[in-house]
């Protein structure tokens, strides 16, 4: 059994243990917020570090003592980016009644990113960019893809059309690379996709998941 003496020098470690882990977290948040307002500003995807450091107030050791390359960072912004992404998708999946029309929240969520002149601004640079990141950190990338992907097979697996598992897969990368293909494009025009076009690849793609799919011969 452990004794007092154990039980509180285990205690004082595990406290040491969790503020130093929340100092951590914190450093990292304030870099991550003061590159995303920097990327905001400029444009830029990839802002240099010094001006990184100057806005987050942190030092180059403080920056190194968490990422070993400012491409690290950018892999967690972008992440970052994602995820905000998901709970905006998810709000918006959340008030449709049927799974289609969950689905259609999920492909009007996404192209809204480009509907809006401050979320383009925003999101332009994490799409020019993720391909980069992908070659670099494939595994992370795949993680992060995965969220919004599951995201969109949940409601596809209810639309009524017999499929398993990893038909559903295929189906939500299809929508995904569709939805995203036309995202990206309407970043790089700078223009926005009008209801015609929203409402044709709604459309497109529930007519595409209903469908039988025929059998090989």
């Amino acid at each position: 059994m452990e004794d007092l003496a154990e039980t509180f020098a285990r205690r004082a470690i595990e406290r040491s243990t969790a503020e130093r882990q929340a100092s951590y977290v914190e450093e990292i948040r304030l870099l991550v917020d003061a590159t995303f307002r920097l990327i905001e500003k400029t444009g830029s995807f990839d802002p240099p570090l010094r001006d990184i450091l100057k806005t987050s107030g942190l030092s180059t050791q403080a920056f190194y003592k968490h990422f070993r390359s400012k491409d690290e960072l950018l892999l967690v912004l972008l992440d970052d980016g994602r995820r905000r992404l998901l709970g905006y998708l998810q709000h918006r999946m959340d008030k449709a009644a049927t799974p289609a029309g969950k689905v259609r929240a999920w492909i009007e969520g996404v192209l809204a990113q480009a509907a809006d002149e401050n979320a383009a601004r925003r999101t332009k640079p994490f799409v020019a960019n993720q391909d980069r990141l992908a070659d670099r950190f494939p595994s992370e990338q795949q993680a992060s893809f995965d969220l919004l992907l599951e995201l969109l097979a949940e409601p596809l697996a209810g639309t009524g059309a017999p499929r398993d598992r990893r038909t559903t897969k295929r189906d939500a990368e299809v929508i995904y690379h569709a939805t995203f293909g036309a995202l990206r494009a309407h970043l790089f025009r700078g223009s926005r996709p009008g209801s015609a076009e929203v409402d044709h690849l709604v459309q497109f793609c529930l007519n595409g998941i209903a469908k039988p799919k025929r059998a090989r011969v």
